[in-house]
């Protein structure tokens, strides 16, 4: 089965749309353009299915690369002939490959290639053929100056027989599948490392089968490994593992045999075992990731996707205690309009100060909602700032500070804010979060963001291109306003990248507003292959064409116009008008290179154009008697929001500064494996108080029965 056939085994979408995507792929077409404006040729793939197919295309062609080389080395070494040319297009995967080419591998020295440099291979051949009556005689023909004795010549027998085993593709494949299916992952605390290594202490004597371990867990063991705190191995049942093998290999009991048993025990032992056992552990290694992986990027889409309040005024608050709380206005586009530091708590108790600044503020810069961030003191301001007599419209809410002080520190921050200290610049952050998230949080690395499990672990290449297919995706779904956005922002969008997004908002900084689509040509740079990528997830307010405010691409302009005529009206009278829109056929209008499902899509765009697809920003009122750890019970029911969520469970915050945890077995009165089958990311919950550990600062919370 060739790639492409089993991918579309695995999906369903034709050959021919597979080929198509292909080609578009590698003449420059990025997956947001090709998942909204090219369905026809695609089969409709969605970003994701386009990641998916991108990913595997790649993994083909370094398969493909490989096969290449080691066919090369093959004829290098003058045994590539007919045959071997029909053994390496019989592997399917890389696991074949290696496991066909293993046998001719150039290698450094090993016992084998020295005792066939000391020419004991025909005795060796001899040996495993197993029809040798008289071993030790035999033996005795192969003494020289190197080999002075028979059990030296057997020695070097066995040895060249064990690395024949360990190179046997079946020898192989049953190994690997026994381990696969039922080798126990075993852990051990190392000598003298109790007391350092505590926090592994649950894995200090850790046995459990390796296909069955939750990725959290094994990772986290890794994890010890890794610092030096645990000794880690894998084997499955080994008597019974070397039973299989000798009824593959053993042909009776005579001295032959008993020498090719000799040989295999140690083959096991030397070779296939360490060899094996390293690609199972590697390969769960991969899915471990693949598992943290997803989860990252789920939680990561569902944080940048979230509610945002929009173009208001915001007084946003870095809280602290002695260091004071920051404070910024900003208008309604994120411009920085003030900045002081108010001291209401301890030391200082500045109460009455503090509100009368926040009141002043507030009337002064027409202040439509406060933003506070939920680090230190976040708490104790927010009751502040409540107590206080609020205007009525005015609302407030509290902000994630999580990665606010990486941004800080960036040089995306100084460069925006060269004359401010950080604590400014993070209070700034915090207040456009609330604003937009998605353009505020596209500023930082997204594994800073803290909605992430065992991020350190993981492979890091991986991560980084998953996340970076998450941000690409949510920003071009959203889509960006071109004359307001920041660089970091429109470096995501599809067909751009972060060179021709700082050319554009120098351009804009030099000319002025972008009056419409068109005017991106005359950016430096940036020619019509960007422009046909780019120009359809950007938004221009107010400008000379409205349909440049849309998600309908400018090549489909021309038909947007068509279906205006159609109805003998203009194209203003034709978006958002829903019933005028009902009145057109979308099928007159397909063309040979606008198919149905792209003419389907300008409906929906014309009938609500430029609809954000996050939802309304929303409060949530934490239980004012609790404030801090110490105010848990067992048994309180309590509000609270889903901040992080991990294989093993779900992270909640109450308003004590510490999340608490709802084990997955403790998120639904069902059982349930995947703690996003029931919760989300910033999903308001209740909660009950299951058990409170002060000295660890560890909560734990139930969902079970809480209404």
């Amino acid at each position: 089965m060739n790639f492409y056939n089993a991918f579309q085994t695995r999906t369903g979408i034709e050959t021919h749309f597979l080929k198509a995507t292909r080609d578009l792929l590698e003449t420059g077409s990025t997956i947001p353009f090709l998942a909204r404006y090219r369905k026809e040729r695609t089969g409709g793939m969605d970003e994701i299915m386009l990641e998916d197919f991108r990913d595997s295309l790649a993994l083909e062609l370094k398969f493909e690369e490989r096969k290449s080389a080691i066919i090369k080395s093959l004829e290098e070494l003058g045994v590539f002939d007919s045959k071997l040319k029909s053994e390496v297009e019989l592997c399917l995967t890389l696991v074949e490959l290696e496991d066909f080419y293993l046998p001719y591998k150039p290698k450094r020295k090993t016992k084998a290639s020295m005792a066939r440099e000391k020419g004991l291979q025909a005795l060796a051949d001899q040996l495993y053929s197993q029809v040798l009556m008289d071993v030790f005689n035999r033996a005795k023909d192969f003494l020289n100056k190197e080999v002075k004795n028979v059990e030296e010549a057997l020695q070097g027998a066995r040895d060249i027989i064990a690395e024949r085993i360990s190179e046997d593709k079946l020898v192989r494949e049953l190994v690997r599948e026994e381990y696969k299916r039922f080798a126990v992952l075993s852990s051990k605390v190392k000598k003298s490392k109790e007391e350092e290594g505590i926090k592994f202490q649950d894995y200090f004597d850790f046995h459990q089968q390796l296909s069955r371990i939750p990725s959290h867990r094994f990772l986290a063991i890794l994890r010890g490994n890794d610092q030096g705190f645990l000794r880690i191995s894998a084997s499955p049942n080994e008597e019974k593992l070397l039973y299989q093998l000798k009824r593959m290999i053993i042909k009776g009991e005579d001295q032959a045999s008993q020498q090719v048993e000799e040989a295999l025990q140690d083959s096991y032992k030397r070779l296939l075992h360490p060899s094996i056992e390293t690609e199972v552990i590697n390969a769960a290694k991969i899915e471990a990731d693949e598992a943290a992986v997803k989860i990252f990027a789920s939680n990561l889409q569902q944080l940048l996707m979230g509610a945002p309040l929009g173009e208001k005024r915001i007084l946003a608050v870095d809280p602290g205690f002695r260091s004071g709380c920051k404070l910024v206005c900003l208008d309604e586009q994120g411009k920085l309009l003030h900045n002081e530091t108010i001291y209401p708590h301890p030391p200082q108790n500045q109460e009455k100060q503090s509100m009368a600044k926040l009141s002043s503020l507030i009337e002064v810069y027409k202040i439509d909602a406060v933003a506070i961030g939920n680090g230190t003191a976040g708490r104790e301001t927010e009751q502040l700032i409540q107590r206080m007599r609020l205007p009525a419209n005015l609302k407030v809410f509290v902000v994630s500070e999580n990665g606010a002080s990486v941004y800080s520190a960036s040089a995306i921050a100084r460069k925006e804010f060269p004359e401010f200290d950080v604590t400014v610049r993070g209070a700034v952050s915090i207040g456009r979060r609330l604003q937009d998230p998605l353009a505020e949080l596209v500023k930082i690395d997204p594994k800073s963001v803290g909605v992430g499990q065992y991020q350190h672990d993981v492979e890091q290449n991986l991560l980084s291109s998953r996340l970076d297919d998450v941000v690409t995706r949510c920003v071009n779904q959203v889509g960006v306003n071109l004359n307001t956005s920041s660089a970091a922002l429109l470096r995501y969008v599809a067909g751009l990248g972060p060179s021709l997004a700082e050319s554009i908002v120098d351009f804009r900084n030099h000319n002025g507003a972008f009056k419409n689509r068109e005017d991106l040509l005359q950016v430096p740079r940036l020619g019509k292959k960007a422009f046909e990528q780019a120009a359809g997830f950007l938004r221009i307010v107010d400008g000379d064409e409205l349909l440049d405010n849309s998600s309908v691409h400018p090549e489909s302009y021309p038909i947007v116009q068509s279906m205006a005529e159609f109805l003998n009206i203009q194209v203003r009278d034709l978006i958002g008008n829903s019933e005028l829109i009902k009145q057109i056929d979308a099928k007159k209008f397909v063309k040979a290179s606008i198919g149905l499902p792209t003419i389907t899509d300008i409906l929906k765009e014309l009938e609500k154009p430029g609809k954000d697809p996050r939802k309304r920003s929303g409060i949530v009122e934490f239980d004012r008697s609790v404030r801090k750890i110490s105010d848990l019970k067992e048994g309180m029911i309590l509000p609270g929001i889903v901040t992080n969520i991990t294989a093993f469970g779900a992270f909640v915050d109450v308003g004590v500064k510490q999340d608490g945890l709802v084990h997955v077995s403790q998120i639904a009165d069902r059982f349930i494996k995947d703690p996003m089958e029931v919760l989300s990311l910033h999903q308001e919950v209740k909660v009950k108080v299951m058990s409170v550990d002060e000295a660890r600062k560890r909560i734990a919370f139930s969902l079970k029965g809480v209404k």
